[in-house]
């Protein structure tokens, strides 16, 4: 998604706070992002690019931007379309170049260089972002337009980007009196280093300051022999050979809790993970996250709103809080009452297996893998060998060419950050080139915890030619062993489809403006991921890539069938943790008074009210929900199940054609959903493609809630 607000990067660069950049007496010409660079497709030359490179590209792209912004103010000529929006649109270009680099390093391939350049950067980026939303001359030219633009002979698209710029402007308080923009300043300062610290205490509690090292070969009890020799390697890399190391990364956490029989051991790595931020250390988070909230609150209340959630959701297809409160709320209705059988299932396997203990948090896995084994003879441990991870890549890249003709070549000529780092070269069906994509798998020391979709390069329009993208895409899936390639769970499968689905909508963006092309509600974002992900369990698409990595056999029909019968299984578990964790960002965001009491007690008090049972927790607690540490996904992380309608009715419609890669309906949704997306409003764009608003009854009926 591109949710442009004043400059190009801004959406990569959210965090940021005060103090002026000096100029750069002169532009280094041995610093990469100073020159167009050479690579082919002129992709970022990771071989070339050091730390030290950073800093003067950002103080010179800040340098520029202000230029730019300085011409468009000082224009003798009345404002219009060309020399005050258009202008506006294609300003920052050198400090976007640097910082689309940097931002997305910083989270897949951080150091301590890195870190303390993003300390630097903070203040800075923030008075350069405030210097232009607070500009009263640039905004006075830019209100001009906006209220004349129905006079000015413009086109659709140009009203809209006009519109959006105003709109943007306004909501970062270009219309508030001198006082309170410098009240704003400050917030923005404070919020801006908040963030930043949330963020790093979250990295520091999940890849450094926690550790499960298992000595006794006993308690390995359970566990497959793949993940056994993960561990072991984990333990080598860290010095402790003959020894097992399990952390709390998804891949080595999950199949712990999934099969150790020892239920101590699962607690106490279960107790790592959900008390992250929340330990007597210097990374505990609860103060600060308790006056993030209460500084969104003072924002809010300084822009006229009552909360948080009302400024951040008015410009989201719910509009409101109320809308979205009643959507979520609706639904946890139908699914904790399933999430309660659920427990009472697992609850007597604990009793007919002598077990003298009432089922935990810790405990869900390794029950709900019984269950599973109970009710679908099915275990995850049955389906891994099938879904190996260049096999499942080459089935999605199949799926994507069956639906929109796109074919997907391997590169080994880009330079890439890291040596785990892959790359393809994504062309149109007659050959066409179309954009570059960067695949990036596993976890490791500098990498923050789960799987996203970013970019290099977004899609445009330079000197009326048009500009390729560069797609990212970063997981943190199952590495491979010394003998074993990497094998997915299946659930690591739908990640994978999920982020590819993200980096088509980055492919296929098309428009005019920077500000509007591709650019879409919060709340419609995941609509292009999660559709992706309904091909992934389809027979005729499992026969395509689920091949047993020793043998070569493809899936059998009988476990795929096993695989989807089980479709609706611990739905209800995974609708309430994430119902729980939606509604408590909502509860945050909501507030109307300054938070006064501790976070995690709030937190317990929220999760209270909506009659949270005890043996689930939300699938992010307060004090690592990093989907909310910044602005990306705060009074927001609803969008997922939003959304979810979205992509359920999408899917059904190619279900119900009969053709699961029916061409016509394809280019339609290609079309309206991905490519013109950002061309009108969500449900316009949605609309154009199925005809009418989507039903909720397909995610209903998909999750079994119905």
């Amino acid at each position: 998604m591109k949710t442009k607000l004043f400059f190009p990067f801004v959406m990569i660069a959210l965090y940021f706070t005060a103090c002026t950049p000096k100029a750069t007496e002169k532009v280094d010409n041995q610093n990469p992002f100073f020159t167009e660079y050479t690579t082919p497709f002129q992709v970022p030359p990771f071989d070339k690019i050091d730390t030290t490179h950073y800093m003067p590209a950002f103080v010179e792209g800040m340098k520029q931007h202000n230029a730019e912004i300085d011409a468009i103010v000082k224009n003798k000529k009345a404002p219009n379309f060309e020399n005050t929006i258009l202008a506006y649109d294609k300003s920052g270009e050198l400090l976007g170049k640097v910082a689309t680099v940097f931002y997305s390093l910083r989270s897949a391939e951080t150091n301590d260089a890195i870190k303390k350049l993003a300390r630097k950067l903070s203040p800075m980026m923030s008075k350069h972002s405030d210097d232009i939303s607070l500009n009263p001359e640039l905004f006075k030219r830019i209100k001009a337009v906006y209220d004349k633009r129905h006079e000015m002979n413009l086109d659709a698209q140009q009203i809209r980007v006009t519109e959006k710029y105003y709109k943007d402007f306004e909501r970062r308080g270009a219309n508030l009196p001198k006082e309170k923009q410098e009240k704003l300043r400050k917030l923005n300062q404070e919020q801006a280093m908040i963030s930043l610290n949330l963020g790093e205490n979250l990295l520091k509690e999940t890849n450094d300051n926690f550790k499960l090292v298992i000595d006794k070969k006993e308690d390995l009890a359970g566990l497959p022999a793949v993940v056994v020799t993960t561990a072991a390697e984990a333990a080598k890399e860290r010095g402790l050979e003959g020894k097992w190391v399990f952390t709390l990364a998804k891949p080595s956490m999950i199949p712990f809790l999934q099969y150790a029989k020892n239920r101590e051991l699962r607690e106490k790595l279960y107790r790592g993970y959900f008390m992250r931020g929340n330990n007597d250390n210097d990374n505990n988070n609860r103060e600060l996250f308790k006056k993030l909230v209460n500084i969104r609150l003072k924002k809010a209340k300084l822009m006229g709103y009552d909360n948080y959630a009302q400024y951040i959701i008015e410009k989201n297809m719910a509009k409101t809080p109320e809308t979205v409160n009643a959507f979520l709320m609706n639904l946890w209705e139908k699914a904790l009452p399933v999430a309660k059988r659920e427990v009472k299932e697992m609850q007597k396997i604990i009793n007919k297996e002598g077990g003298k203990f009432k089922l935990q948090s810790w405990d869900w896995w390794y029950y709900a893998e019984k269950l599973r084994k109970q009710k679908y003879n099915l275990d995850e441990s049955e389906l891994k060998p099938y879904f190996k991870l260049s096999n499942v890549r080459d089935g999605m890249f199949w799926v994507a060419k069956q639906l929109y003709g796109i074919t997907m070549e391997k590169r080994t000529d880009l330079p890439v950050y890291h040596k785990d780092v892959e790359t393809f070269e994504v062309k149109e069906a007659d050959g066409t080139h179309l954009g570059i994509v960067y695949f990036d798998y596993h976890p490791r020391a500098g990498k923050r915890v789960g799987a996203w979709c970013g970019g290099f390069r977004d899609a445009g329009w330079k000197d009326g030619k048009k500009v390729d993208p560069i797609v990212t895409i970063v997981c943190n899936f199952t590495p491979p062993t010394s003998d074993t390639p990497s094998l997915l769970t299946f659930d690591e499968v739908s990640t994978l489809f999920h982020e590819f689905g993200h980096g088509l909508h980055g492919l296929f963006t098309k428009g005019k403006y920077s500000r509007t092309a591709g650019s879409v509600p919060r709340d419609y974002v995941e609509l292009p991921s999660q559709i992706m992900e309904n091909w992934a369990s389809e027979p005729a698409v499992l026969k395509q890539y689920a091949k047993h990595y020793k043998t070569g056999e493809v899936i059998p029909d009988e476990l795929i069938k096993r695989l989807n019968k089980s479709g609706h299984f611990n739905q209800g578990f995974a609708t309430v943790e994430y119902l729980a964790a939606a509604l408590l960002d909502m509860s945050f965001h909501t507030l109307d008074k300054p938070l006064e009491k501790d976070v995690v007690d709030f937190e317990k008090e929220s999760m209270g009210k909506i009659g949270l049972i005890d043996e689930i927790i939300p699938r992010y607690r307060t004090t690592y929900f990093n989907h909310i540490f910044s602005d990306g996904y705060v009074a927001g992380y609803y969008v997922y199940i939003w959304a979810g309608v979205l992509d359920a009715d999408a899917f059904n419609t190619f279900k119900a054609s009969g053709d699961l890669f029916n061409k016509e309906l394809a280019a339609k949704f290609r079309k309206h959903c991905l490519s013109e997306c950002g061309d009108d409003e969500g449900m316009v764009q949605y609309k154009k493609f199925r005809g009418q608003e989507p039903s909720i009854k397909a995610l209903l009926d998909r999750r079994g809630l119905n």
